[in-house]
């Protein structure tokens, strides 16, 4: 799968994208709550924010005091990125699966990625990197498609594979198809077990109450099956 599909997609919702992430249900009121549980006391830690679109996980932990960096490969993300941030924090462009090559051994105390991951077919260099990245005993958190949602959602007939798959998002504007992989559970835990990792936690998260209002279709399916997954591993 050409990896400019993905940017070019990104690029042309950055703007909706941007305007719609503070109540967006599933953003706000499901991944962002439950993911943002995981990275605990982050007053004058670092964090790279790997991924981090428009800069919404970053305006929160800013706000927390945390010494912030975010990368995004969508240049449209990272402006909107730098607007939200004002003078706060760093932000530049770069691709998730490239190295990081202008950041230093043991520079950070947290890694967050949220769901971003999925976009790439081979996380082995990423984790590597963020493992790389990370201070002794760093945490790494990311919040991911649930694999068993993905098998389902995508109606795959091959569990084991990881596989490219696409949908149509409808919910930020203009219709826009999104390329992605889906691979396995095993696929989803072996790159952080097999780099440098322990699992510390992992929570298939439910939905807060705040998402009923807004979307009680959704409400309802997410309180019987997971659409994402978070976890939280550390460094060895």
């Amino acid at each position: 799968m050409s990896n400019e599909k993905i940017k070019k997609a990104y690029n042309e919702l950055a703007e909706s994208y941007n305007r719609l992430i503070e109540h967006k249900p599933h953003n706000a009121y499901y991944d962002r709550p439950n993911t943002l549980n995981l990275l605990k006391e982050v007053k004058n830690k670092s964090v790279l924010d790997a991924a981090c679109g428009p800069g919404k996980y970053a305006e929160i932990l800013l706000s927390k005091n945390a010494q912030v960096t975010g990368f995004d490969f969508s240049s449209e993300m990272i402006k909107f990125a730098k607007q939200r941030n004002k003078n706060q924090g760093t932000f530049f462009v770069h691709d998730l699966c490239e190295p990081l090559t202008m950041i230093e051994d043991k520079s950070f105390d947290f890694v967050l990625c949220a769901l971003a991951l999925h976009y790439l077919e081979d996380w082995d260099l990423t984790i590597k990197e963020f493992h790389r990245v990370l201070k002794n005993n760093g945490q790494l958190i990311i919040s991911i498609e649930h694999p068993f949602f993905e098998y389902n959602y995508y109606k795959s007939t091959e569990y084991f594979k990881t596989e490219a798959v696409n949908c149509v998002w409808s919910g930020f504007g203009n219709p826009i198809e999104i390329n992605s992989h889906r691979r396995p559970l095993h696929d989803c835990i072996a790159p952080l077990t097999e780099n440098g990792f322990y699992i510390d936690k992992l929570v298939e998260p439910k939905p807060l109450k705040e998402f009923e209002e807004l979307d009680q279709k959704h409400y309802k399916e997410l309180n019987e099956f997971p659409a994402f997954m978070c976890i939280r591993a550390v460094k060895k």
